[in-house]
Order: structure tokens, then C-alpha cells, then sequence
């Protein structure tokens, strides 16, 4: 099990660094290592950013954050093993959590135990409703799945083929779209499966264009170079559109992927802010990073007014008053009317390395 200290907390500061009234300790189960660990360093990365500055500038009302991070490798089983830890050994009551998998797995003991789960990077539909202590910081996978079918029908692109991940991110994505897509006037003729963390598409691919589809809808979450690759090679040239997951950076800027069309939850960061973090880390501030930055402004947000109430910050606490503030303003506004947030989207098109915004939608 690797096990990463990090002193963290929200740049909300209202006391000196050098004099520390208390300790706010948090946790982050994420993939840290196996498929999941481009991922989930980033998604931890932001987490780390966010809270860094907080302390720098003085906590919390004067408190110190210190959060626990566990690596999961992304297995549901491995993820309740943490959780438990988290929530029995050291107390903590806010966690941090990420892929559809583990998220779903942990969902009912964080309601038996009411400690909030904060989800910032996982869109498997079940999410929305798993656990009343199970917050989600972005659309599901079907809000995306449902504009993205509308677009892409609006521009012609009504013949159909799935390629899908079997895992519970995975089908969920391929069921949106078997509802979605017939539904914007498109038809589906052919489906194919994968494994989490595959890196041979070939087979499902050759399998896919024999039924010479206009687009290929596609649900993955791993392995997405390869996958772009590998059309590429066998000299495919259908469209193939995709979710936000498709905002991987290898994947934008290999000619391998250019034309492909995605759904992208708007969200950007301010160049001090982006140039702050690239100085820290050596690397681009990417979307796993703002999400979870983002996520932690919110966690901060919702801590600061539970102590200017004199409440202690609890599970059952930190999701009572996310849900009084409502609407929440940092790297992106968002609103929690339910237990998943309303954010915008936009259709991007990878287009000369670069991921270019070509319309602007909504998810209602």
C-alpha cells in the first residue's frame, strides 16, 4: 500500500501561517498506481496545489489541513479497504474519491458511516444517486453522453458503433448511448468490448468498421493513445467522439487522434494560477488537476462557514451546508440542486495538437 502525506487546506486564510489554532485532517483514495496512475497523479497533484497555497496562506480560520492519501490502483476492493482505514483508524470524516468503480463500492458504507465522499473525476450515471453522502463535482457520463448524441446527429452523423469499456464506467457510458443516440435520430450497429487498462484495440476496431459506421462512440478511460494509434494504422476514417475523457494530453497533441470530437466540461484556470502550478510541478495544469482543485476550493469553502457557525466539520456537516451555499464560484461556476453538480459543457474537436472549442452547449 503506498501511503502519501500532504499537508493541505483552502485558500480561504484568515489567521497567520506562523501560529496554527488546530489540524483539519481530510483523505483522497485515488489510483496512484497501475492504469488508473496518469490519472490519479494529477487528480492528487491538484488536491496537493490547492491545499498548498491554503496553508501558505494561513489555513482555515487559522487551522491547518493535513490530508492522507491512498493509493486504491483503482479496485473497488482495495478502495473499502482504505476507506475503512481512513474512516476507523484515523477518524476522518471528508475523503476524496475518483473512478466509477471504487466510487460505487464505497458509496454505502459512507452512508452507514456518514462521512462525504467528494467525487471530481468519476461520470458513471449510478453515482448520482449511490449515496446521499456521495457528492459529484461534474456531470454524469449520460448528461455528457445525451449532448454529445444530439451534436453529432445535427451534423450528420447518424450511423453508429460502440466501443465500450466493460467495466462500471465503461457500460454505463455505452448504455447512454444505446438510449441517447437512437433518441437524437442516430441508429447503433455494432458494439465491442474492452478491459480496463488494455492496450490491443485492433481486434475490436476491425470488428467496429465492418459495419461502416459514420462515427464510433466511444467509452474507455485508459489506454486512449493506444486506442488513437491503432485507428490510425489500420487506416480507419470514421469520426470517433468521445467524453471529457478524451482530454488527455498525449492523446490532444499525437496526429494519430485529429478530428476527434468530444464533449469537454468547461473548465479553466487563471494564468497565475496555471503558471503557479507548472512552476511547482514541471507540468501543464491539466483537467484532472483543475477538477480537483476546484473540488477543494469547494471543500474549503463549505469548512470555512461551518467554523465561522462554530459547527464541527463532519460528514453529515460538510454536506449540509454544500448543499445551503448552493452555487460555488472558483475555477468554474457550478450549482448543487442534487447530489451532482450543474456545469457547463462544450464540443471540442482535436485539431493540430491543440483541443479546440467549436460550440458551446448545455446539459439540459
Amino acid at each position: 500500500m503506498r501511503r502519501i502525506w500532504l499537508y493541505v487546506i483552502l485558500a480561504i486564510a484568515l489567521a497567520p501561517a506562523s501560529s496554527w489554532a488546530d489540524t483539519i485532517r481530510i483523505g483522497a483514495i485515488l489510483p496512484l498506481t497501475g492504469p488508473g496512475a496518469l490519472i490519479g497523479t494529477q487528480q492528487m497533484r491538484g488536491i496537493q496545489y490547492a491545499i498548498d497555497q491554503a496553508n501558505e496562506k494561513g489555513g482555515i480560520r487559522g487551522n491547518k489541513i493535513e490530508v492522507v492519501f491512498e493509493d486504491n490502483q483503482a479496485k473497488p476492493d482495495q478502495s473499502i479497504l482504505s476507506l475503512n482505514k481512513l474512516t476507523d483508524l484515523e477518524h476522518l470524516q471528508v475523503i476524496f474519491t475518483a473512478y466509477s468503480g471504487p466510487s460505487l463500492a464505497m458509496a454505502p458504507l459512507a452512508t452507514r458511516k456518514k462521512v462525504l465522499l467528494v467525487n471530481a473525476g468519476a461520470q458513471a450515471d449510478k453515482l448520482a444517486t449511490a449515496s446521499p453522502y456521495l457528492i459529484n463535482t461534474l456531470p454524469t457520463i449520460g448528461d455528457e453522453i445525451t449532448v454529445l448524441s444530439k451534436y453529432l446527429t445535427g451534423e450528420g452523423k447518424k450511423k453508429a458503433v460502440i466501443l465500450f469499456e466493460n467495466d462500471a464506467a465503461g457500460i454505463s457510458g455505452r448504455d447512454d448511448y444505446l438510449d441517447a443516440f437512437p433518441k437524437a435520430g442516430g441508429s447503433i450497429s455494432a458494439q465491442e468490448p474492452t478491459q480496463f487498462g488494455q492496450t490491443d484495440f485492433r481486434p475490436a476496431l476491425l470488428k467496429l468498421a465492418d459495419a461502416k459506421p459514420e462515427v464510433m462512440l466511444v467509452s474507455i478511460t485508459a489506454a486512449l493513445s493506444n486506442m488513437a494509434q491503432q485507428y490510425k494504422q489500420l487506416g480507419l476514417n470514421f469520426t470517433v467522439a468521445g467524453t471529457t475523457f478524451f482530454q488527455d494530453p498525449d492523446v490532444v497533441k499525437d496526429p494519430a487522434a485529429e478530428g476527434f470530437i468530444h464533449t469537454q466540461i468547461r473548465i479553466e484556470a487563471p494564468p497565475e494560477i496555471a503558471a503557479g502550478f507548472k512552476q511547482k510541478f514541471g507540468v501543464e495544469m491539466e483537467f484532472f488537476v483543475r477538477q480537483y482543485y476546484n473540488a477543494s476550493q469547494i471543500l474549503m469553502t463549505a469548512m470555512d462557514r461551518l467554523l465561522a457557525d462554530g459547527q464541527p466539520i463532519t460528514g453529515e456537516n460538510m454536506r449540509n451546508i454544500i448543499f445551503k451555499i448552493g452555487k460555488f464560484q472558483g475555477l468554474i461556476p457550478l450549482e448543487f440542486k442534487t447530489n451532482t453538480a450543474t456545469v457547463p459543457l462544450d464540443i471540442n474537436v482535436m485539431r493540430d495538437g491543440k483541443d479546440v472549442t467549436i460550440k458551446k452547449m448545455n446539459t439540459d
